[in-house]
């Protein structure tokens, strides 16, 4: 028998952990007392289990085992371990303990975790209640943490069985935060996706300008298969930057620059006076984004917005702006999740569509179905742009945009549609042999995309419409007649045995 835990093990429990704060505390926000606890327990058991084994090299020296463990990978100082919380979870002030741990854990650890609980308050009376009722369930949560299926040493788990643990938490939060949860999560289906449309490769700097919870980044370094790459992100909310800080650490990737900013109006990924370029760009922005800074678009001093400023009630292209121009010249790749309305509005937004598809730098445009978010239930669709194509790099003959409309590649699910490994595996061998298929895909040359005055609207270029059956009418008034000529038989045998019943039937 083996005691080795299984992913799904560890994700029912720490799941049924959160019974302590549901249906008492919004779902946007308890995901931040759970997921801090997971990481306080994670590093907890690996702490104490590399201290067992240390201590069978070198004894009971206990002060060499911390400095050891000190120098390869992060501080746990005495007494802010998650099992001295959980031996005083009786204390009055629990909630004080637990935020005095945490902020220990922080200053010992700046280079990695500085300002990650900055923004968790466990003494909170305005999220967790009375003194009474808070005590209660932070010491249920200590309790639900503390059980054999929640043991997280090395030993009986790996770190990838923690960070996809972290990951499957973060989903289902999604999913009972509903439209609030678009701003940490996109669903693991589509990030694949992504991931794969930008095939990063060993080397590569990637770097998502609105990570989220840092999914979709880890997701795209998933993509590399070695450990030769470097990750950058960029968040706005405070919160949501520190669970990504957390993902990358629980992910084994705490290398990772995630930076706590607003990437349109003061990103932090610069180097002297300039943005930093990267391989791999990849996004999901929020949609439409509204007063998103355009007034101070026109004075940008990374000259961004060359192209044209977006509207100030749709920040749409001034993410997608951001991205095609932090990307490597001639050589960097970008992927990025927009609704409809920006393959086809006009105005400014008309404007930077024409230039970047003049500029030769849009490779392909990807219908994906409605409801696969928990935020919105419209379609939205990938536009993957391509720095190779133009002048200089590699990829400069390529003229034609290629159109795959996925809109109907998907699997009926109780809250929302999923796509299938099947279905992603359709998109990307299309996309990669840039395939011509009936009623799917199409390539378009500079010369449709003109006479469609640069309108990307996905039905203009993929033929999907099915024809109808024709209809022979003569046969369908023929056939009506025939039954028409039965109906009456049978009504005026009908009457012949009512009337032998001697039942009389008005007309």
């Amino acid at each position: 028998m083996t005691d080795q835990l299984t992913q799904n093990q560890v994700n029912q429990t720490a799941w049924a952990a959160c019974d302590t704060f549901r249906g008492v505390v919004d779902a946007g926000q308890y995901k931040d007392y759970i997921l801090v606890m997971l990481f306080l327990k994670y590093i907890s058991d690996l702490w104490n289990d590399h201290v067992e084994n240390y201590r069978k090299q070198y004894g009971g020296d206990d002060a060499r085992i911390r400095r050891r463990l000190e120098r390869e990978r992060f501080i746990l100082p005495e007494g802010a371990s998650f099992y001295d919380l959980y031996e005083r979870r009786n204390e009055a002030n629990i909630g004080e303990l637990i935020n005095i741990a945490l902020e220990q854990i922080e200053d010992k650890n700046r280079a990695k975790l500085e300002g990650v609980f900055r923004n968790i308050d466990f003494n909170s009376e305005a999220n967790l209640g009375r003194v009474k009722d808070r005590n209660r369930r932070l010491k249920n949560m200590l309790e639900d943490f503390a059980k054999p299926a929640l043991d997280l040493r090395p030993s009986r788990v790996t770190e990838d069985i923690i960070g996809e643990c972290y990951i499957y938490l973060i989903s289902r939060f999604a999913s009972d935060a509903g439209k609030k949860a678009g701003e940490f999560y996109t669903p693991a289906a589509i990030s694949r996706l992504l991931a794969k449309l930008v095939a990063p490769v060993p080397g590569d700097t990637i770097c998502d300008p609105a990570c989220g919870s840092g999914s979709l980044l880890i997701r795209a370094a998933e993509e590399v298969g070695s450990d030769n790459f470097a990750l950058y992100g960029q968040e706005v909310n405070g919160a949501t930057w520190a669970l990504a800080r957390m993902n990358m650490f629980l992910h084994a990737k705490d290398a990772a620059r995630i930076e706590w900013c607003d990437t349109l109006n003061s990103p932090a990924l610069i180097e002297g006076d300039h943005l930093m370029k990267f391989d791999i760009v990849v996004a999901n922005p929020p949609f439409s984004l509204d007063k998103w800074g355009a007034e101070h678009a026109g004075s940008d001093q990374y000259k961004r917005f060359w192209r044209g400023v977006p509207p100030k009630s749709k920040g749409d292209y001034a993410f997608i702006t951001h991205m095609v121009e932090i990307a490597r010249r001639q050589s960097g790749r970008v992927a990025v999740i927009v609704p409809h309305g920006v393959l086809f509005r006009g105005g400014n937004e008309g404007k930077i569509r024409q230039a970047l598809i003049d500029e030769n730098l849009l490779d392909a445009v990807v219908g994906l179905p409605a409801n696969l978010f928990t935020t919105t239930g419209i379609p939205v669709a990938i536009l993957v742009f391509d720095r190779s194509r133009e002048q200089g790099g590699t990829n400069e003959n390529r003229k034609e945009i290629l159109f795959i409309d996925a809109s109907r590649e998907f699997t009926p699910s109780k809250t929302q549609n999923l796509m299938s490994d099947t279905q992603i595996q359709k998109v990307l061998d299309t996309y990669r042999t840039r395939a011509e298929l009936d009623k799917y895909s199409h390539l378009a040359t500079p010369e449709e995309i003109k006479e469609n005055e640069y309108n990307l609207n996905i039905p203009r270029y993929v033929d999907t419409f099915e024809p109808e059956e024709e209809i022979d009418v003569a046969a369908l008034q023929k056939e009506i007649d025939r039954i028409e000529g039965e109906l009456a038989e049978v009504r005026g045998r009908m009457a012949g045995y009512l009337k032998e019943l001697g039942v009389h039937v008005e007309r």
